[in-house]
């Protein structure tokens, strides 16, 4: 696949990881995570930006936690119509972007953000469309959040490279580690979840 193909798998997707498919679940453990996160490390009315919003199902519950400025990115058009009905509060509330990132994170002005996540997001994207990572680092000034499936940990991240027999579509593996530090953050917290491991950067350098 190039990199228009992976962008059109995602913005035509549906069955199994489509916007219905998340609102059907909810909320889950990493909802959780990120709102014991935020609480501790953010105030109420941070601008946090999710990546891969879907029909917002982690900002639903970040918002019932009491974050008040919430913004999403999804490539899928359905995904906001899918909120309006699963989390009409969320979505008259929120702010929202129909279209790929790196079709949008260009347009914010530098350190727009306080916050932005990313949950089985950045893992999708092309190589050709790298660039995109400084651009979300440049926007954000305070923390970087990703909750990615980084492949067998019995390899260096540098040898996982690519998976595309799993599922119908690619899925690369990268060192987020190396990805932010490289744009003046500095990894302060990991763990490992479910399938992702969830990594926390603080901005160090402007």
């Amino acid at each position: 696949m190039d990199a228009n193909d992976v962008r059109r798998t995602w913005a035509d997707r549906s069955g199994e990881f489509s916007p219905e498919y998340y609102a059907y679940y909810g909320p889950n453990e990493t909802s959780e995570s990120l709102v014991r996160l935020f609480e501790r490390v953010l105030d109420p009315t941070a601008r946090i930006l999710e990546l891969g919003c879907g029909p917002g199902r982690h900002l639903s519950h970040l918002r019932d936690h009491g974050f008040e400025n919430l913004h999403g990115i999804d490539i899928n058009e359905e995904s906001f119509e899918v909120m309006a009905e699963a989390y009409p509060d969320l979505a008259d509330e929120g702010t929202f972007y129909a279209d790929a990132i790196e079709h949008t994170v260009t347009e914010f002005e530098d350190g727009y953000f306080d916050v932005l996540y990313s949950i089985e997001t950045l893992q999708h994207i092309h190589p050709d469309d790298e660039w995109v990572f400084e651009e979300l680092a440049r926007v954000t000034s305070e923390y970087v959040v990703t909750v990615e499936n980084e492949g067998d940990d019995s390899q260096p991240p540098s040898e996982r490279g690519v998976n595309e027999s799993e599922y119908d579509f690619p899925l690369y593996y990268r060192d987020w580690r190396a990805v932010f530090t490289s744009f003046g953050f500095t990894e302060v917290e990991s763990k490992s979840e479910d399938r992702d491991t969830l990594r926390v950067f603080r901005r160090t350098e402007q």
